[in-house]
């Protein structure tokens, strides 16, 4: 494999007004180059979540295909993003007694500690995607980031749990396959953007990032260089248009032209006697609209709409002097382009307020139309499959048999599977018995090589677990 081609990444967005499939890779400087986007209506999604499956393979296949002609390479595996109304978050406190407080905390701890959150009992048909350990706490001695190497009997911590809905999680992953392609990585929407939107300074400083979509809006709140909360709002920049199209008697296309050309979110902006003259339907007369109407439309919603994010922010407790936000809110995705988002969210937070281009790590010679802000995450995904990528080139060489089986005597190989144990028995009750003897030897195996990474995200052994469930569930 030729250096070009080891580098090579793809992402893909499944939004709910687009699908899209960026190709990269790493140049010699470390930044990312874009070598091919293709970009689809998403017509089978409605509010992150997929609703009809035969539509959104059509849109993921013809997104891919533009992405492969424009890059002039094909691919293979995909890193897919996930948000949607079903993601919530939740804080956690956990802990564990060392058998022998004498011996320094390894990454094997640290691994118990995780696995034992994956075993919480969620409400039924949720999944547990991320478990982000916050700080760490070793017998009396509290805010330590990072208790590797150190001694101590009672290992504990406070952990971010992210949590959505299975089924939603294996819709979009079913599509990934039915399309053709592999499902190399999974990976949540607000991180991804966070990823290549924000610097390490703004992570450390404190800084909320506000992700606009068609369908929904993602918040990540990061303090200290760690993520500290997440959350998915319903409401996106779709329920705009829908607004439009009702205030204004227009068709659903001609009110998302009007946001786009003319909208903004700041109604003093516009004269009382500016307006726009659209064209009727089938000879029937024009219609003549007061962008002042317009933009009080788009004012009242977008109004609302961040609301909602900043009373998330205030769940986070950004008023307390530690968690303070220094570096303010970062706004990005499509909505981020609407005119006059950024004096609208600073006026209603009091916060400073910048709009994020995922132009951070993108190579100096991007294309301007490739770091606009709806394709941060996009960009975020590709990121992370590259880093993927090299974690696995360089962790310790390729994975060997003898390599599985390094698990330690106080792990359990099945933990993280546990939660999904009797969903997955349920679906699949086809299977002979050896069949799934083999899939738990599999999954087992899957999960005892992450001992060479104990970070590794949960989204990681999921993939693993889903391309199995794909495989022996017929």
């Amino acid at each position: 494999m030729s250096m070009d081609q080891e580098y090579t990444a793809i992402g893909l967005d499944i939004g709910t007004t687009k699908i899209v499939a960026m190709i990269g890779k790493k140049n010699e400087y470390g930044k990312i180059e874009i070598l091919g986007i293709g970009k689809t209506k998403s017509l089978g999604v409605h509010r992150g979540v997929v609703n009809n499956i035969t539509q959104t393979i059509q849109s993921i296949q013809q997104a891919v295909k533009e992405a492969e002609d424009d890059a002039g390479i094909e691919v293979k595996e995909v890193t897919v993003g996930i948000a949607g109304q079903h993601i919530r978050s939740l804080q956690h406190s956990d802990y564990i007694t060392r058998s022998n407080a004498d011996e320094v905390i390894s990454e094997a701890d640290i691994e118990n500690l995780c696995d034992q959150v994956h075993k919480l009992v969620m409400l039924p048909g949720e999944e547990i995607i991320h478990v982000l350990p916050q700080e760490y706490k070793v017998d009396n001695q509290s805010e330590i980031i990072e208790p590797v190497g150190m001694y101590g009997g009672r290992l504990e911590a406070n952990f971010h749990v992210v949590v959505g809905q299975i089924s939603s999680i294996r819709n979009i992953g079913r599509c990934v396959t039915n399309s053709g392609l592999e499902l190399e990585g999974v990976n949540l929407e607000p991180l991804a953007s966070a990823k290549s939107v924000l610097n390490q300074e703004e992570k450390e400083a404190g800084v909320a990032l506000i992700d606009i979509g068609g369908g929904t809006t993602d918040l990540a709140v990061f303090k200290n260089g760690i993520i500290r909360h997440t959350a998915v709002i319903p409401f996106g920049g779709n329920v705009i248009t829908e607004d439009i199209k009702d205030g204004c008697s227009i068709i659903e296309k001609q009110a998302e032209l009007l946001k786009v050309k003319f909208g903004s979110a700041w109604p003093g902006e516009n004269k009382e006697n500016e307006i726009v003259s659209i064209p009727g339907l089938r000879g029937r007369e024009p219609k003549e609209i007061s962008l002042k109407n317009l933009s009080k439309i788009i004012h009242y919603r977008a109004v609302e709409i961040i609301e909602q994010v900043f009373m998330e922010v205030k769940k986070y407790g950004h008023e307390d002097q530690r968690k303070k936000l220094i570096a303010g809110i970062v706004i990005t995705g499509g909505g981020a382009q609407l005119k006059h988002i950024k004096q609208l969210v600073e006026y209603i937070t009091g916060m400073d307020t910048r709009i994020g281009y995922p132009n951070e790590h993108l190579a100096g010679d991007t294309d301007k139309d490739s770091a606009l802000p709806i394709y941060s995450t996009a960009v975020g995904l590709v990121m992370n499959s590259i880093e993927m990528q090299e974690q696995l080139r360089y962790k310790d060489g390729p994975v060997t048999d003898d390599d599985h089986q390094g698990t330690t005597e106080n792990e359990d190989p099945t933990s993280a599977a546990n939660t999904n144990e009797e969903k997955e028995s349920d679906d699949q009750g086809q299977q002979s018995e050896n069949t799934k003897a083999e899939h738990q030897e599999d999954r087992s195996t899957i999960h005892s090589t992450s001992s060479t990474s104990p970070r590794k995200n949960f989204f990681e052994s999921f993939v693993e677990r889903f391309k199995d469930f794909l495989k022996n569930a017929e």
